[in-house]
């Protein structure tokens, strides 16, 4: 017959660790940019402890940069999306509980160990599939360590290539162009220079899908102006004639003889946000990716072109 008292005690030790599993939940909620509080390490920021078998900090999501002032068109221009406190945790239980505990699930205390799994997001009310806020369980072997969803939002903006604006002007490369004649600035759209663009990376059964585009592109045109575009810019056809861009364009007023090679250099920044999220989880979160590319332009004196 199991003992009363032992069995007892083994309830006290289980209260105790969801109770404080409980408040390290709402310490979370409260203080977002803070990790959560695991029984028994302390509490402190990101702090290692031996009995913590996975471990992920949450942090705090802000606003992506603006765009000095104008309106940033595709939706992007929102605050990132509130976050979830951190994905579930694993501990194993210190001490065990006793040999006879029906926390052991009939099995024997030499051959694996009593862990807890605690959900901030399950105990905060969130729907996170059919996760509890806190459960135990018995495992033969130590459950393997946790992938940190931030790394695989990395490895999935790796594969999508985002590379800088493909720069292209009036006057066309090779060409020179004349001081007070409109100059355009664009790139033409593709998945690695605009976007959209997305990606996928899996580990550890942990898949999270990355989606970027840019949302805004700065031009440094390199007479000491800058230009900020909310898009690619529209391509110049002759056509257009003298007309200036619709929505990227500059005008020089000097010509770029004393500048080195006589050109200006054109440099173009382009801002990428981007949105994540882990499939199946309900974790996500927005980031933002900067790409630069240069190119040359050369600016000359207007002739007058006429005869007698």
């Amino acid at each position: 017959m199991e003992n009363p008292r032992r069995e007892t005690s083994a309830k006290g030790l289980l209260t105790q660790a969801l109770a404080a599993a409980a408040v390290s939940a709402l310490v979370s909620l409260a203080a977002p940019a803070t990790a959560f509080a695991m029984p028994g390490n302390g509490g402190g920021p990101c702090e290692d402890a031996s009995d913590i078998w996975v471990s992920i900090c949450a942090e705090e999501q802000t606003s992506k940069p603006g765009s000095s002032g104008k309106t940033q068109t595709g939706g992007m221009g929102k605050k990132a999306k509130p976050r979830l406190p951190g994905p579930c945790r694993v501990i194993r239980m210190d001490p065990q509980p006793p040999k006879g505990s029906a926390l052991w699930e009939g099995h024997d205390p030499g051959g694996g160990a009593v862990y807890t799994r605690i959900c901030p997001a399950a105990a905060a009310g969130a729907i996170v599939g059919n996760l509890l806020p806190y459960e135990t369980f018995w495992a033969a072997n130590a459950p393997s360590e946790a992938i940190d969803p931030r790394v695989l939002v990395q490895e999935a903006i790796d594969k999508m290539k985002l590379v800088g604006p493909d720069i292209q002007t009036t006057p066309k490369a090779g060409r020179t162009g004349a001081v007070g004649l409109p100059t355009w600035l664009w790139t033409p759209r593709s998945a690695t220079t605009t976007g959209p663009n997305s990606a996928t990376a899996t580990a550890g059964g942990v898949s999270v899908t990355a989606t970027a585009r840019v949302t805004k592109i700065v031009w440094k045109t390199g007479d000491g102006t800058t230009v900020t575009c909310t898009g690619p810019g529209t391509p110049y056809k002759a056509s257009y004639g003298k007309r200036e861009s619709p929505n990227c364009g500059h005008v020089y007023t000097r010509t770029s003889a004393s500048e080195p090679g006589n050109k200006y250099q054109v440099t173009a920044t382009s801002t990428w946000a981007v949105d994540w999220q882990v499939t199946g989880d309900g974790e996500s979160g927005e980031l933002t990716e900067i790409r630069q590319s240069q190119a040359q332009v050369a600016i000359g004196e207007l002739q007058a072109v006429g005869g007698r």
